[in-house]
């Protein structure tokens, strides 16, 4: 019943960990800990599983979001989190893709360890005040506060026009098209003016140490690398995204995830660490579901 149970939540499980901490290896330890104690419980006397999971694994991810903190410090160049190759599916929960996102995920990484959870528990998962509150340990009047803080924070940061799939398949498809050709023209009519590139290597793989910004400096970056590198560009979803994933003589090099608003890409997140890219090669599950749950 035990084994029932956890894997009927599991994905859920995962795709908490996963908003908390932006890394998916990070993700998988966290529900395996919350395994190891939901095995040790006696289950006869836990009425709501779910609320019951989610509490442990929010205390997992919170001991290891703030042990992380360490080595995002030390980390070499921009920090990205960890993409996940995902299906058509993830995009069709609007929510769910919209906060799985590389875009809203690198705007939570500006949040509190306490501040993302609470965030990620009420705004995406829509857990009742109470059971979060359990979940952190502070009062539920303590927990509404901290809620209106970081949602004010993320509004601040996240797109301020919704996209829809179809019209981030369209500039996805342009994109795609002008790196193909090396057409420089091509990239300035999708790039915004003031498009920002942000690439993680993670020290162990060339990329830009610091943000490359405009329009016009992004395009010939994206040029040269192609001339440089000779790659090639296929078009994949990212995060429940349409997105870009670039091959080099048949193996991922890179993931990339646009974000798009009025019909151009503001930002583009290239994550080269080949540490972060092992996920890429299986279909992530992803949901806010319990499974087999409509």
């Amino acid at each position: 019943m035990s084994e029932d149970a956890f894997a009927l939540h599991r994905s859920l499980l995962f795709t908490v960990a996963y908003e908390m901490l932006g890394s998916a290896s990070d993700a998988e330890d966290v529900v395996q800990e919350t395994w190891l104690r939901w095995a040790d419980v006696d289950h006869t006397v836990v009425r709501d599983p779910r609320a019951y999971l989610v509490r442990i694994v929010t205390r997992q991810a919170l001991n290891r979001l703030r042990s992380m903190a360490r080595r995002r410090e030390e980390y070499v160049g921009e920090w990205l989190p960890e993409p996940l190759l995902t299906g058509p599916d993830v995009a069709a929960d609007v929510e769910l893709a919209e906060s799985v996102s590389i875009a809203m995920l690198t705007v939570l990484e500006t949040l509190g360890p306490t501040e993302r959870a609470v965030f990620v528990l009420r705004d995406v998962f829509d857990t009742p005040y109470e059971d979060i509150a359990d979940a952190i340990g502070k009062s539920p009047a303590a927990v509404r506060q901290i809620a209106h803080r970081a949602r004010d924070r993320v509004a601040a940061r996240r797109p301020r026009t919704p996209v829809s799939t179809t019209e981030q398949q369209e500039v996805v498809e342009r994109f795609l098209a002008a790196s193909r050709q090396g057409d420089v023209q091509g990239l300035l009519d999708v790039l915004a003016p003031d498009v920002v590139l942000v690439a993680d290597g993670g020290g162990l793989v060339p990329a830009a140490r610091h943000p490359v910004e405009g329009s016009e400096r992004v395009a010939n970056f994206i040029v040269s690398g192609a001339r440089s590198f000779g790659f090639e560009l296929r078009p994949v979803w990212i995060n429940g995204s349409p997105a870009v994933q670039i091959e080099i003589g048949g193996s991922v090099d890179t993931a990339v995830s646009l974000a798009v608003e009025n019909g151009r890409i503001t930002r583009i997140y290239a994550v080269r660490n080949p540490h972060k890219l092992a996920r890429l090669a299986t279909t992530a599950a992803l949901t806010r579901m319990v499974q087999g749950q409509t």
